[in-house]
């Protein structure tokens, strides 16, 4: 059985170019509804985390080293940590876990 690539990439076209017109087509007129509202400004948040949070586990030689990083990076950034030291917190916690474990 042979397959014709230019299906699949056609079929990715048209899935892709629905997902982006289809909200700009059927809603011209503002959001008032507060769940809709409340859904969309959090879908960016929820896929950066779905996008990242595979990514902390499976990067270390131990997953309990990102695990670690995880749990101290949240730390830090609940108490006002900026990106930088959040960042540098995470590092050298899986450093030290990675150096002290393996």
């Amino acid at each position: 059985m042979t397959r014709n690539i230019w299906i699949y990439i056609l079929i990715s076209f048209v899935v892709s170019y629905l997902i982006r017109v289809l909200p700009l087509t059927l809603i011209r007129k503002p959001i008032h509804n507060k769940f809709i509202k409340s859904f969309l400004y959090y879908v960016p948040y929820i896929t950066l985390t779905v996008m990242t949070f595979p990514a902390i586990v499976q990067a270390t030689q131990i997953p309990v080293a990102g695990i670690a990083a995880l749990v101290f990076g949240i730390v830090v950034a609940f108490f006002g940590g900026g990106l930088f030291s959040v960042a540098s917190v995470c590092c050298v916690v899986v450093f030290l876990l990675e150096w002290f474990l393996v």
